[in-house]
């Protein structure tokens, strides 16, 4: 018994100290689980993705489980910092890492690329080659005009024009629709788009913010397509501002929906009923510092055209004010109101 109390109260100093005191693969605040073959510290909800990797990761409580003295011992030498100096040396400058607020998705396969694939220690330099090279192609199954069917597309990224292109067959000559890097956003929207891969891709045409949501059933393939779609963007942001220092560029290269839900909303005319809208705001892009607003129709995120259609209408938030949007827009032409079902939420 006393080497179980001697061993607990050396693993809860250990967690307090810095590096130790956040999750290894999220960030969250105040670890109390640990890996004890790879000698970190994680949250409870990164654990669970450890579990599903035994040939590499083994989990333990450090306040319920117990704990032999050699295991401690390990977890002394070794910690967070030491792991992330190993498993983290050669991550690239445009791969996202997860925080505590991210989708399962995101999280999981950072952890297996880490610790699994063992992608950024730099015995493998093929995946570095993967996402520099010029074309990234893959085959995503994207919303069709009805708002239910999701139907394969073939998906090019080009890093030569900085374009994103999407074509109705693996045998079409002509893309559907050809997307600059200039406007691009992409963010994992699960809940949205109602499958655990799903990815939403925002872009500005005539405009107008039009959205592409995509998955695909292989979850290393759509992250790997997301990370893809950061890299040509951080190549066009460093094309067309030879200036900025890179870590000034890489927090615009993709951006996170700050504020979302559900609100209800006349049409053109007082006639019209309320319908369900759902309405987004978004972190300031690097060329206007301002949030967007952007209303799709329908249950979900809206009937999207093959050629990227965009719902009925949208919005623009100044400075990210979601009560000045809405009490603008019932001095208006168009009402809203909150829905009954759901509201929205930070």
């Amino acid at each position: 018994m006393a080497n179980l109390e001697r061993n607990n109260k050396i693993l809860l100093d250990l967690v307090r100290q810095p590096g130790n005191n956040m999750c290894a693969d999220c960030g969250a605040p105040d670890p109390d689980w640990a890996s004890y073959t790879l000698g970190i510290f994680v949250c409870l909800n990164c654990s669970g993705m450890h579990r599903n990797l035994p040939a590499v990761s083994r989990v333990k409580s450090i306040r319920l489980d117990h704990w032999e003295d050699s295991l401690v011992e390990f977890m002394r030498e070794k910690g967070n910092s030491a792991a992330k100096a190993l498993y983290e040396k050669c991550v690239p400058a445009f791969f996202y890492r997860p925080q505590q607020k991210d989708c399962v998705v995101l999280k999981d396969q950072w952890i297996r690329a880490k610790y699994e694939r063992r992608e950024f220690t730099g015995e493998n330099n093929d995946i570095q080659q993967t996402y520099s090279s010029d074309v990234f192609e893959s085959t995503l199954w994207k919303k069709g005009k009805d708002n239910k069917q999701f139907l394969k597309r073939i998906f090019l990224l080009s890093r030569k024009d900085f374009t994103l292109r999407y074509f109705m067959k693996e045998d079409s000559k002509v893309a559907k629709d050809v997307i600059s890097m200039k406007d691009l956003n992409a963010v994992f929207q699960p809940e949205i788009i109602g499958n655990a891969h799903g990815l939403q891709i925002s872009y500005v045409q005539d405009e107008r913010t039009r959205n592409l949501f995509v998955y695909h059933e292989n979850g290393q393939e759509i992250v790997s397509w997301f990370n893809a779609i950061r890299a040509i963007r951080l190549a066009y942001l460093q094309r067309t501002n030879p200036t900025r220092q890179e870590n000034d560029l890489i927090p615009h290269i993709t951006r996170n929906c700050l504020r979302e839900g559900y609100m209800e909303k006349t049409g053109p005319t007082q006639r019209e009923p309320f319908k369900k809208r759902m309405l987004q705001s978004w972190e300031p892009s690097s060329s206007a510092q301002r949030a967007t607003a952007t209303l799709f129709q329908g249950t979900a995120a809206g009937a999207q055209e093959e050629a990227g259609g965009t719902g009925a209408s949208r919005c623009r938030l100044q400075g990210g004010s979601l009560c000045s949007c809405v009490s603008r827009n019932r001095s208006r032409r168009s009402g809203w109101r909150p829905s009954e079902r759901s509201s929205l939420n930070p």
